[in-house]
């Protein structure tokens, strides 16, 4: 969409037209001490409240006190195969089968769980390589798995950098990298929507690289799921990871996902932690038994699951699989794009905006650099009734969710800017 118009009428006019825009009243969208509705635009760190999350928390409290131990298999929906309740509906979101997927541990856990099967460095061939800009976490799991096997953190470490003077990092350098390291590495781990800059990976183009010169590869997709489309079964990647507090909208510190591409799912000689949970679900409580590995993602689990945090996941999924991540997306990149455009309004001299211009190479979080700016403008921001996140060393990531904000909050956010850069 091209055809952006100045003024609140546009606005008005867009949320009128807009087939999702009663998504927002299911969602607890916070106040000021007024009570007047404020701008929440950090999705892409803590996703909101689903109305519908109370109701699907306290049925489980209500059979635990009714039931007790008996609601693993007695309750509404009975705890012992829980997880499942999520499968169908996690794999659509991120493009996979569900044997692909399971819902388990948190996100840097679940990393470390994938390092353990898909990073088996020999003394010639033990380097990793990932993005220059890579969340933090990710960068300190894959340094301390390279610690772990022995090798030096700094020197097995391979960074993608992007080119000076540019945010973004060029798949031309990638393969540069990989021309001539290529021999050295075997993990490639990439960030699939870079939490900083907010670029999208092309997932399938990284795999089938990393792949030609034999590496593994995963993806850390903790800002793309729920964001963008990943489609993670077609690009072939042999692992990925995500969280479910940004997007999901599951809650603080809630559970994370796992994908495992169906190849391997049956290869019982894959290097793995265990645990009873990754027992075949017919044996596992016979407890004297050998171990017998569950085929698919299932097979990573180590423990029963948190039932509470999963209701969580379930009340946002089946919010999800009512809207499906199509329309989802298509509303995001008409929102995200009238968000560019009004930013562009106020001027490139003193706006920049580092996340891609390409609706395909992005989710909805625009990163923003100010001329001149610092953290006070961020916090003038605050008080002025905006929630955003501020990244060091200068940049505001702003993320219109298209299941929750509107082409108001958008117009109102850039009026709010224009007033603080004005003053």
């Amino acid at each position: 969409m091209s055809n952006y118009q100045l003024g609140l009428e546009f606005a008005k006019q867009q949320d009128q037209q807009d087939v999702l825009a009663s998504y927002r009243q299911r969602f607890h969208i916070p106040k000021n001490s007024n009570g007047n509705e404020l701008i929440y635009m950090t999705g892409n760190s803590l996703g909101l409240q689903p109305k519908s999350t109370k109701d699907y928390i306290n049925q489980e409290l209500e059979d635990w006190a009714k039931l007790g131990v008996e609601g693993h298999l007695e309750a509404k929906h009975p705890w012992l195969p829980y997880h499942e309740f999520l499968t169908e509906n996690m794999a659509k979101v991120v493009g996979a089968k569900p044997l692909e997927v399971v819902v388990m541990n948190t996100l840097t856990a679940n990393l470390h769980l994938m390092m353990v099967s898909f990073y088996q460095p020999t003394e010639k061939r033990y380097k990793i390589l990932i993005e220059a800009d890579a969340f933090p976490s990710d960068k300190y799991a894959v340094e301390s798995q390279l610690r772990h096997h022995g090798f030096d953190a700094e020197e097995g470490l391979i960074l993608w950098k992007a080119r000076k003077v540019e945010e973004l990092a060029n798949y031309d350098d990638l393969e540069d990298i990989l021309k001539k390291q290529g021999d050295d590495i075997t993990l490639i781990m990439i960030g699939g929507v870079n939490y900083y800059t907010g670029q999208f990976f092309d997932l399938k183009r990284i795999t089938q690289l990393g792949h030609k010169y034999g590496c593994m590869v995963g993806f850390d997709c903790a800002h793309g799921a729920g964001n963008v489309e990943l489609n993670l079964h077609d690009s072939g990647a042999d692992f990925a990871v995500w969280c479910t507090y940004k997007y999901l909208n599951s809650g603080p510190g809630s559970l994370g996902g796992c994908f495992v591409h169906e190849r391997h799912a049956n290869n019982k000689n894959l290097n793995r932690f265990a645990g009873w949970w990754s027992h075949k679900k017919e044996t596992r409580f016979k407890m004297r038994d050998e171990f017998d590995q569950l085929p698919g993602a299932e097979g990573w689990q180590l423990s029963n699951p948190p039932i509470l945090s999963m209701a969580a996941i379930r009340a946002s999924l089946d919010i999800f699989a009512e809207v499906g991540m199509e329309k989802l997306t298509e509303k995001s990149k008409k929102l995200t794009g009238y968000f560019e455009f009004l930013l562009k309004e106020l001027g490139e001299d003193i706006i920049k905006i580092i996340t891609p211009s390409n609706p395909d190479e992005r989710g909805c979080q625009l990163s923003i650099q100010v001329k001149n700016a610092d953290k006070s403008l961020h916090t003038k921001l605050t008080e002025a009734g905006v929630i955003s996140d501020w990244r060091e060393p200068d940049v505001i990531r702003c993320a219109p969710v298209p299941l929750y904000n509107s082409f108001q909050d958008v117009y109102h956010l850039v009026e709010k800017l224009k007033a603080i850069l004005n003053d």
